[in-house]
């Protein structure tokens, strides 16, 4: 039981604060419930797509370097990210919760975290409370800002006069490329990799929480 704890602990940490950020008009909390479930929920289809895609790989005559590359950026990042940006769209995209620029950010951390907490669940009990405190301060923060990339090209994509379009596909390949690089660090593990890791992990907080702090600043978005 301690195990799922140390796993969940971090999540709803994450989206206590996300929530409460929220300056102007808090999302319904049964919307944003049914966020976290259909995140949680797209586990399903990204594991049978990653399964296929990594038995793929086996055809393929990949070097180290380049079958980490496919791994983080073609396995991980475009499956995992491609399928939380359907459940995004599934549940806001035609709302009228999705009010503000600020709500994209409130959803997509709320449908990413949801995908977060299964994998955390799985990773700590196979690997015990050491997994769960590393993850909690790297793997379950970095899917949040994935999240508010996402959600913040959304909001812009829904909101602004111009440029929707390109906004609506870097909501999507914005943070497939952030995804790919955290993962492809990890898995390529090059000489010197933990401190470009450390760095890039600064990075990604650094970026997300500007985003935040834009966004759930702006009271109204324009006509």
């Amino acid at each position: 039981m301690s195990y799922i704890i140390g796993a969940i602990a971090p999540v709803v940490a994450i989206l206590i604060y996300i929530y409460y950020r929220d300056k102007w008009e808090k999302e319904p909390l049964r919307k944003l419930l049914s966020a976290l479930a259909l995140g949680a929920l797209s586990v399903i289809p990204v594991l049978i797509v990653e399964i296929w895609l990594h038995d793929l790989s086996f055809n393929l005559p990949l070097s180290k370097r380049l079958d980490a590359f496919y791994n983080a950026f073609v396995v991980a990042a475009f499956t995992e990210e491609s399928f939380k940006f359907i459940a995004l769209l599934i549940i806001v995209w035609r709302s009228r919760q999705f009010s503000e620029k600020y709500d994209g950010i409130v959803y997509a951390v709320f449908v990413s975290l949801g995908f977060a907490m299964v994998e955390n669940i799985k990773y700590v009990l196979d690997g015990g409370m050491n997994v769960a405190l590393t993850r909690a301060i790297t793997a379950v923060p970095a899917h949040a800002l994935f999240g508010v990339t996402m959600g913040y090209y959304l909001s812009f994509a829904r909101f602004s006069l111009f440029f929707k379009r390109r906004n609506f596909i870097l909501a999507l390949l914005i943070p497939i490329m952030l995804h790919g690089i955290y993962d492809f660090i990890l898995m390529s593990a090059e000489p010197g990799y933990f401190i470009v890791f450390i760095f890039y992990l600064y990075y990604l907080y650094k970026v997300g929480f500007k985003r935040i702090k834009e966004l759930s600043n702006i009271k109204r978005t324009p006509n």
